[in-house]
């Protein structure tokens, strides 16, 4: 009996979900948080709101851009260092566009321990990036990149990522099949091979250079009927003068020139002609080229793997500032970000879309009646009569009189 309560505690251990991180933005976040000071005065700055709308003023809370125009770099790094190997890797946040970006990333980066976080930019090195993008209607994707024995991978698959005002969840799950998922508001967009998707490795199978397509090889699949024949009245020009056109009674051939009358379609012209296809008997197929084993591919278990995951931050540039970020979780449990997505975002999202369409009705409704009292403006000011110009009338008038009176003295 020892033995089996000793084997269950050990299995309950083993099953205890290992959160690395987690970031909800409450009171006391800042200490935890670095920000760049990379090219000094070109970094935004970041400020703690819940936005213009929310579904909670305090739950909501996270961290805003608040210039246009501008890079921004912060970070914070983990209590403790660790590796995913033989594990799970979840990375999953909210990103809320409530400014409906225009162009600018929306997305986290992952370091390792010894980041220099006063020094984050662009072309800091990181093993992971993911989390959307969106630059124009062009670029509307998530991305999700890994860092590979130095180079930087992007995805083979386009994902879309979500591109109004309100907060969405985004959840990367690397698992040590090394096979993965992508997740928007917990759930499933995207997923598959790692090896598949992204090129870690060089191919398995390359084209053999010594194969090459016999010449006599015909990939037509119809070729002209020999016994098709172009019939003799077949060729008509496509214009013909205007039979029904006359010369002008006052043309002048010295004058104007010989007259030719205009042109018009002629109605038996049938085309270039061609003749009808029929099967091609000797044809093969499409040639396809040979493969053969890649000498220079070699399988990597462990391409999921990296060894000192030590820190998580956001290296963006934005054109129009407002995106806010929150409920940041690092784990090794699926479900346990799942748990987390659905009691942050999941509990605010829909009295924050509330709101925001509350706030718009009433922007609506101020902006009819601002709209209404300009047209009743207008119209008073059209039905308004035209004051008569007595004045100048009367001053006339005077002025003839004064005129009298000088004559009579006179």
């Amino acid at each position: 009996m020892a033995l089996l309560i000793f084997a269950c505690l050990i299995a309950l251990a083993v099953a205890e979900p290992t959160v690395h991180f987690e970031e909800r933005f409450e009171d006391g976040w800042e200490p935890k948080w670095v920000n760049s000071e990379h090219k000094g005065s070109e970094q935004g700055v970041f400020k703690w709101t819940a936005g213009t709308f929310y579904g909670d003023p305090e739950k909501d809370k996270g961290i805003q851009t608040s210039q246009d125009a501008h890079f921004y770099g912060i970070s914070a790094k983990f209590d403790k260092p660790f590796s995913n190997e033989g594990k799970t890797l979840v990375i999953q946040f909210t990103v809320k566009h409530e400014q409906n970006i225009d162009c600018g990333g929306g997305y986290a980066k992952l370091f390792a321990s010894d980041v220099n976080q006063k020094d984050l930019h662009g072309e800091t090195p990181y093993m992971i990036m993911f989390g959307p993008d969106i630059c124009g209607p062009g670029t509307k994707k998530v991305h999700v990149i890994f860092n590979y024995k130095g180079k930087n991978l992007l995805t083979k698959k386009d994902i879309r990522c979500k591109d109004d005002v309100y907060t969405h969840l985004y959840t990367l799950i690397v698992r040590p099949d090394n096979t993965y998922e992508v997740k928007i508001d917990n759930k499933r967009v995207e997923g598959g091979e790692l090896e598949s998707d992204w090129d870690f490795l060089a191919p398995k199978k390359v084209k053999d250079p010594e194969a090459k397509k016999p010449e006599d090889w015909d990939e037509r699949e119809t070729i002209d009927d020999p016994d098709d024949k172009k019939p003799e009245d077949w060729d008509q020009p496509e214009h013909i003068p205007d039979p029904d056109a006359k010369k002008p009674d006052d043309w002048d051939d010295e004058m104007d020139g010989e007259w030719e009358p205009p042109m018009v379609d002629n109605p038996e012209y049938k085309g270039e002609w061609k003749p009808k296809q029929i099967s091609n008997p000797a044809y093969k197929g499409k040639w396809v080229h040979p493969e053969i084993d890649n000498p220079g591919y070699s399988p990597d278990e462990y391409l999921y793997r990296y060894t000192d995951i030590g820190a998580i931050g956001f290296d963006l540039w934005q054109v129009k500032s407002g995106t806010i970020f929150d409920n940041i979780i690092i784990t090794d449990d699926e479900s346990q970000a799942e748990k987390v997505g659905d009691e942050t975002w999941g509990v605010t999202k829909d009295a924050e879309k509330k709101m925001k369409e509350e706030q718009d009705e009433e922007e609506r409704k101020k902006r009819e009646a601002e709209e209404a009292e300009k047209k009743d403006d207008e119209s008073e000011d059209e039905d308004e009569p035209e004051e008569p110009e007595y004045e100048e009338e009367f001053q006339d008038d005077e002025d003839a009189a004064e005129e009298a009176e000088t004559h009579d003295e006179l």
